[in-house]
């Protein structure tokens, strides 16, 4: 059974919503909180498991996550294995002994702009290159596919460079998000599949996905596909080597409203690596609208509950 291995940090969320964002040194009673564990890669392999769950007739893989945790015996610890399908595979996390908090995410929505404002704390030491290499020596070759958050990008880009030069056949993505983080252009070269944000590529001067993407397609030596969401304008495809652009409108569903749009990325990329993973005999266009629906179906619910079975009609 061959695996996915997802490479993120794990949050536990603290979500407020508010009526409008509060001037400093103002008090501001929230309309409502939620607590729940997210994280980008945690997020992606939720809603993984509920699509392989959903479809029955594809290939087996086993879902696996490499997150830095809390001490086992915590509360945090139990509190994040639980959130997770018992098919998803915990068991190649890092857990820190002497650290009892978990990372945490703390956001703020308001209701007036329609935006949120997310507060991070993380105290747990993060992975070094030796652990990550170590995971991938035990994993070998039934890793078929890794997926890398582009984060702490010195150690992500030692760790991709181990899997190239010890399991070349082992297919590579990276997320390249935040603007301002130093280092996600090296990650790219390395990966064969290449997922940017609208915020990282205005970020650096493009205007379009188009732009963006054209523009990596010079920068990159490995890739076979590079994408690029732009929110309300959808997603910008670009196949390599042959440099075919592809764009796919965003999926709205009428009558519904914008409700979460935490883990939005997340649920796009969970669509794509299903297709990209699971069903070869869908050709990219269709790949790209399932990723794009099941996007848009989860910005107009809170969470990512029930996703996978809203997606039993495009399966």
């Amino acid at each position: 059974m061959k695996r996915l291995l997802a490479v993120g940090a794990c949050y536990l969320d603290t979500i407020l919503d508010v009526d409008y964002y509060p001037a400093e040194d103002e008090k501001l009673r929230a309309s409502s909180i939620l607590k729940r564990r997210g994280g980008n890669c945690p997020n992606t392999l939720e809603i993984l498991q509920q699509l392989l769950d959903t479809d029955a007739g594809i290939p087996t893989i086993s879902l696996a996550l490499l997150a830095v945790l809390p001490s086992r015996s915590s509360p945090a610890y139990q509190e994040i294995s639980a959130s997770f399908n018992a098919s998803t595979d915990l068991a190649n996390c890092i857990c820190r002994p002497d650290v009892n908090e978990p990372a945490s995410s703390y956001i703020v929505r308001s209701r007036q702009v329609d935006s949120r404002t997310i507060i991070n704390y993380n105290g747990l030491p993060e992975m070094t290159t030796a652990e990550f290499a170590s995971v991938a020596d035990k994993l070998g070759k039934n890793m078929g596919w890794c997926h890398f958050e582009g984060r702490i990008p010195d150690v992500t880009l030692q760790s991709m460079q181990h899997l190239r030069q010890c399991f070349p056949l082992v297919k590579v993505s990276v997320e390249v998000e935040k603007p301002g983080r130093e280092g996600l252009q090296d990650l790219a070269t390395l990966a064969d599949v290449v997922f940017y944000s609208k915020s990282w590529a205005r970020g650096n001067g493009y205007e379009s996905s188009e732009e963006c993407l054209r523009a990596q397609a010079t920068l990159v030596s490995k890739a076979s596909l590079l994408l690029c969401t732009w929110g309300d304008a959808g997603v910008g495809a670009l196949e390599l080597p042959s440099l075919t652009y592809r764009k796919c409108p965003a999926f709205k569903t009428a009558g519904t409203d914008t409700v979460d749009t935490v883990g939005a990325g997340d649920t796009f990329i969970a669509g794509m690596l299903f297709g990209l993973i699971c069903r070869g005999d869908w050709d990219l266009d269709r790949k790209l609208r399932f990723g794009n629906e099941l996007a848009g179906r989860k910005v107009v619910q809170e969470g990512l509950r029930g996703l996978g079975s809203l997606m039993q009609h495009a399966l």
